[in-house]
């Protein structure tokens, strides 16, 4: 039987060993991922992103790309298991605060309740990640959840690792099935979340997370970019352009 107390642990441990390794890549235009260079049908690991084993995970990495409604986007499934991705950024917080993201959630995992340790499963959600040494006790993540009942805007720390803090961006089932654009200020929740001003973080993480409630869960995640308030227009004009280019791979 797992420990959930170590499964946490090992997620923060290997995102933080792996990702203090020098980056050589800069996002372009801060646009982390637009699933544009991947092609559709290809399965596991997208090219780009790292796996991260958890200790009791079993991941399977069901996840694809896919076209849905016009969008390039990683399709994730989960079944009893946890899967984790994670991507090296590199990032100004105060020049590009806000996270901006779309996603489709398909299906809650049945009896998830991330308040308690012994069901804390979620749909797919993004992490950003800050990882330091030694990433048990100071890497610092924040998860932006879609939850089936706690509120939006509510924040919950992480029952497994008390350096992981939530915050439910979105809730409930009604919207279940329709893309969904968010947009986070990660500057101001991470000072809401530790108290602090943040570095730059270093990663961003995709999750999907069944194993605590033996359920299944599916969600697709489309684009994901970094924007500053002032020019955060410009930029959803460039993504909004961008859907409709489809490169020959």
């Amino acid at each position: 039987m797992k420990s959930p107390r170590r499964g946490r642990g090992a997620l923060v441990v290997a995102l933080a060993a792996a990702l203090l390794m020098p980056s050589t890549s800069v996002a372009e235009l801060n646009a982390v991922e637009d699933w544009s260079q991947h092609a559709v049908g290809s399965k596991g690991v997208p090219s780009g992103w790292r796996p991260y084993e958890t200790f009791g995970g079993r991941p399977a990495y069901d996840f694809s790309v896919v076209n849905d409604e016009g969008r390039r986007a990683l399709h994730l499934k989960s079944r009893d298991e946890h899967s984790t991705i994670a991507k090296e950024i590199r990032v100004s917080l105060r020049a590009t605060p806000v996270l901006e993201w779309s996603w489709k959630v398909v299906q809650h995992p049945a009896g998830a309740d991330i308040r308690k340790r012994e069901t804390s499963d979620l749909t797919g959600h993004v992490f950003v990640v800050w990882p330091r040494f030694p990433g048990p006790l100071r890497t610092r993540l924040i998860g932006y959840a879609w939850d089936a009942s706690l509120p939006a805007g509510s924040m919950e720390r992480s029952r497994k690792a008390g350096n992981v803090m939530f915050v439910i961006v979105r809730s409930g089932t009604q919207e279940l099935g329709r893309w969904v654009t968010e947009r986070r200020n990660v500057y101001e929740d991470y000072r809401r979340a530790f108290g602090e001003d943040p570095e730059d973080p270093r990663a961003v993480a995709i999750s999907i997370d069944t194993n605590d409630t033996h359920s299944t869960a599916e969600a697709l995640v489309g684009r994901i970019a970094f924007t500053s308030g002032a020019t955060g227009a410009a930029l959803r004009r460039y993504l909004f352009a961008s859907q409709f280019f489809t490169p020959c791979i």
